[in-house]
């Protein structure tokens, strides 16, 4: 079974990140750049928190906020779950039902490498599966079982 770290391969180099000061605007625009759905805070060297879409839909419903003003680090998720990089899919799969959390922080000698989405862990287990399929019917032969219908009389 695949690991997190075949998942890490695959995605960009590099943590994307902002201050806990950066605005929501600021924040925004980056992910809008970068085409994620989440964003890293992070304040020397120290990851603090996690801002992701949810954040901003729920946050911005509240009266007098301003994306121009309002501070990424005053809305921000800072419950953080992490898994080794050898954790395989199946068990990142749990964390993220058994938690209810969209992302996991990845680490590789106590340091954060990357992040993964549920959605990044459970297309890949679906690819897996799909292949595993794909590969079982190649295997299995159907030639013997199409006469499998009774020949004359009743059948039992």
């Amino acid at each position: 079974m695949k690991t997190a770290d075949d998942l890490m391969k695959g995605k960009s180099k590099g943590l994307i990140s902002v201050s806990p000061e950066s605005t929501v605007q600021e924040a925004l625009r980056i992910m809008v750049e970068r085409n994620i759905g989440a964003i890293l805070v992070e304040k020397d060297g120290e990851i603090l928190g996690i801002w992701s879409e949810r954040d901003f839909m729920r946050n911005s419903l509240q009266a007098g906020f301003d994306i121009t003003a309002a501070r990424v680090g005053d809305y921000m998720t800072t419950a953080l779950h992490s898994a080794p990089r050898d954790t395989p899919l199946i068990k990142l799969q749990e964390m993220f039902l058994g938690l209810f959390i969209r992302h996991v922080l990845i680490e590789e000698n106590g340091k954060v490498t990357g992040v993964l989405s549920i959605g990044d862990v459970l297309r890949a287990i679906l690819l897996e599966k799909d292949e595993q399929l794909r590969e079982l019917n190649t295997m299995a032969s159907w030639e013997y079982y199409e006469n499998w219908k009774w020949k004359g009389g009743s059948e039992p």
